[in-house]
């Protein structure tokens, strides 16, 4: 839940570089939460169409989006490529740049940037 929560208070950032861990879970909490809500919308509450869960929906848009970016940048691709089909499904799946790329340090190896600098551990 704490990757879920993680992309909420990262509501609007488009930069940066965002890892598979963090979009996926976010996604299976976000799918686990509008199924939840749709069978409330449905079952309880009697309503089809605009309900609970397309506010829900809503919400989650722009961090949806935003995650979806990073992730992009996370395979040193453009946020734009979330717009061709298949194709960033692939990306979606594709394991990050190591170490540092043109959008940012690399979020799952933050030790490796020493390395690229030239620094050598002891």
């Amino acid at each position: 839940m704490e990757w879920f929560t993680m992309v909420l208070k990262k509501y609007a950032e488009f930069k940066g570089r965002s890892r598979r861990k963090e979009y996926w879970m976010f996604y299976l909490f976000s799918t686990i939460i509008s199924v939840v809500l749709s069978i409330v919308d449905a079952s309880v509450l009697g309503l089809e169409g605009f309900g609970i869960n397309t506010l829900y929906s809503l919400g989650v848009l722009v961090p949806t989006i935003a995650v979806g970016v990073r992730r992009m940048h996370d395979v040193g691709k453009s946020g734009w490529f979330l717009l061709i089909p298949f194709y960033n499904l692939y990306l979606l799946c594709t394991n990050g740049d190591e170490g540092t790329n043109e959008y940012g340090p690399d979020p799952k190896n933050p030790d490796n940037e020493l390395n690229e600098i030239g620094v050598s551990e002891a």
